[in-house]
């Protein structure tokens, strides 16, 4: 941001022009009552002195006499004392007609003269037979410091006969003046500062928040509010510059950084934590780029570095490396410790691009793969991976399209005891055509769903579609449908189980629901109470693929669960050399047995590990072994066929069909 913006430059040269013409109201005011003081002044002095004059003229009878050079008479001098005791009039003067002074009485003492002294103002004052007025500054000792004076010419019969001149002392009148003055000077340029300054200064902290607002506009127009990083716009123009300059500028790099499972912060510690992690990150990545470098927020977890002026990709790889390592710090927020990875995906200009889109694009790209790679690391952009994204992108379309038309089908895989191998139900898998008729795994599309945000549309088409169809079953056979963890986080599953199974009439002892240990890994209380909820119904509630990923034993004393799977890898790894599978599949269903929870071992799929796990009393088994994924057509020919060939038993009660152990049953009996 410039140091004067142009609004901040009108705002300045608006101030200064309103305060040149507040100075010149100011001075012109205070110029006006000056001049209007000193003209009423000079009207107040010369108005007196001719007054002053006329009454000499009409008060002594000789003037002809003494303008002829005779001595006044008793009565004049009379005149001339008391006039000047009366302090005001300091000087009377008689000169003749030809302008020469015969007489003078200064504060009333009296000289008479013979023509001792000519007077021009007395001369030019009887030839144009009008008075001669004046006010001036005295300065010399005999003087007063402000007097005024005036020269009237005296005709008798129509002939002048003398001039008289009075002198008037008007020091205190010009004091008083100016007092006067002053005072209404300075109240006009009081009222005049009010009535000025109060809109200037109303106007100036109204434009001044209007630029303290403008300024703020155009912040948020180019930097993201919260981290005050540059935005998508700011980014698109910074990058189109540092592109443009690219020939003479070596390499450029763009570092794509997405935070590993944020959700769950803000889920665990509220939008006041993950707003706290996000400006966090943003001062690391200040703390480890350049100045010339730049730093963007696109919105949400996702982050750009523009790396600028670099020789190669192993000086990229360093930075992103440098950089992964600064984020990956713990950071304390109220008494907390996040701990947060990161996903990078670089791509390198020109190479992977020339224009800002091709070059965002191709290390957006660089970043699905990182994700798609377990995260927490580092790719670079390869030109197969644009191949990838348009496969990901025809993949999401059908998804799209499959949840709109409902166009998903489910294929059921058997369950079945372990002793006597009687089917007892079938877990539902979902399937998602291709436009080619074959089927995509939900290995492939479940994924992509969950980022789509589609798969709880999903899962509650799933639940609703295989309760329709177990309710066709006999009552003896369950069906298991799996739960996403995404499809907790509306927290609205228990609602949606409760209003399926109203819907299908299907009992709820014949539905097991399926969860990954993951789901455990979020806000754990609110899911522990959405699971009870679940089991309030009456459903199972099962603990799917036990054994992998984030297994703790907590989660098993912390909630009932009704029955553990354990993954198909332990199945794979029980032919491998040694002993390790075999006696950790065992340990596990010992651990069940004692938590009176049935244990089911899925991947079976030779005679060998079935041997085995006679041996180990596992109580249930699903695998190739005893059975493929099949569709909704062909499940009655299986049932048909266990029925044939099971030999006849005691129907099971309403506690084997809720999931009871087949060798605690026996034990019972």
């Amino acid at each position: 941001m410039p140091a004067f913006s142009p609004a901040g430059t009108s705002i300045f040269r608006n101030v200064v022009v309103l305060t040149a013409i507040f100075c010149i109201l100011v001075g012109s005011t205070w110029a006006i009552v000056k001049i209007t003081a000193e003209h009423l002044l000079y009207q107040d002095a010369t108005t007196a002195a001719r007054q002053w004059a006329h009454y000499l003229a009409e008060n002594v009878t000789d003037l002809e006499q003494i303008a002829a050079g005779e001595r006044p008479s008793v009565a004049s001098m009379a005149f001339f004392r008391g006039t000047g005791r009366s302090g005001q009039v300091f000087r009377y003067e008689i000169f003749n007609r030809q302008g020469y002074s015969q007489l003078v009485s200064d504060h009333g003492n009296v000289a008479v003269f013979d023509l001792s002294e000519f007077s021009a103002d007395a001369a030019s004052s009887i030839k144009a037979l009008q008075p001669v007025v004046d006010a001036k500054e005295g300065y010399s000792a005999d003087l007063p410091s402000f007097y005024a004076q005036a020269y009237i010419p005296v005709v008798s019969d129509h002939r002048p006969i003398a001039i008289v001149a009075a002198y008037i002392d008007q020091t205190e009148e010009r004091d008083n003046f100016y007092r006067t003055s002053l005072i209404a000077a300075i109240s006009l340029c009081l009222m005049i500062s009010l009535s000025f300054l109060i809109p200037a200064i109303a106007w100036y902290w109204l434009t001044k928040e209007k630029l303290h607002a403008d300024r703020r506009i155009r912040f948020l127009a180019l930097h993201d509010p919260l981290t005050g990083l540059a935005n998508r716009v700011q980014l698109i123009e910074r990058l189109e510059n540092a592109l443009a300059v690219l020939p003479f500028a070596g390499c450029l790099a763009v570092h794509f950084i997405d935070l590993d499972r944020f959700k769950e912060v803000n889920d665990t510690l509220g939008h006041d934590g993950g707003d706290f992690l996000l400006e966090t990150v943003a001062a690391r990545m200040r703390a480890v780029t350049r100045v010339d470098d730049i730093v963007a927020r696109l919105g949400g977890d996702e982050f750009i570095v523009v790396q600028t002026g670099i020789n190669g990709k192993d000086q990229a790889n360093d930075f992103a490396r440098r950089l992964r390592s600064a984020l990956l710090a713990p950071i304390k927020f109220k008494e907390q410790a996040i701990t947060t990875t990161v996903s990078i995906g670089v791509a390198l200009a020109p190479a992977d691009g020339t224009n800002p889109e091709r070059i965002l694009k191709s290390a957006d790209l660089a970043l699905y793969r990182a994700k798609a790679d377990g995260r927490d690391c580092i790719r670079f952009f390869e030109p197969e991976m644009d191949t990838a994204q348009q496969a990901r992108q025809a993949l999401e379309a059908s998804i799209r399209d499959a949840v709109l038309h409902q166009r998903f089908i489910l294929h059921y895989q058997p369950l079945f005891e372990r002793l006597g191998h009687r089917l007892v139900g079938f877990e539902a898998l979902v399937r998602l055509p291709a436009a080619d008729g074959t089927l995509i795994s939900p290995m492939l599309f479940i994924p992509v769903a969950e980022d789509m945000r589609l798969i709880d549309q999903i899962g509650a088409w799933v639940l609703r579609d295989a309760c329709r169809t177990a309710a066709g079953w006999p009552e003896s056979l369950m069906v298991a449908v799996n739960l996403s963890p995404a499809q907790f986080a509306t927290g609205s599953v228990s609602a949606v189980v409760a209003s399926t199974l109203s819907e299908t009439e299907l009992a709820p002892q014949r539905l097991e629901l399926e969860i990954t240990e993951t789901l455990l890994l979020g806000n754990s209380e609110a899911i522990m109470m959405e699971l009870h909820k679940l089991k309030t119904l009456g459903v199972a509630i099962v603990m799917d693929d036990f054994g992998t990923g984030y297994s703790s034993l907590s989660y098993l004393w912390r909630f009932p669960f009704d029955k553990i799977k354990i993954d198909r890898s332990f199945m794979q790894g029980i032919d491998a050399p040694g002993r390790d599978a075999k006696a950790v599949m065992k340990s596990i269903i010992a651990l069940g047995r004692e938590l009176d929870m049935q244990v089911t071992v899925e991947g079976v799929e030779t005679a060998e590990q079935v041997a085995f796990l006679d041996g180990a009393n596992a109580d249930q088994v699903q695998g190739f072994f005893f059975g493929r994924p099949m569709p909704a057509s062909e499940i009655g020919a299986l049932i048909l066929k266990d029925f044939q060939t099971t030999l006849p038993i005691e129907p099971r009660d309403n506690l084997h069909r809720a999931g009871r152990r087949p060798h605690r049953q026996a034990a019972e009996r």
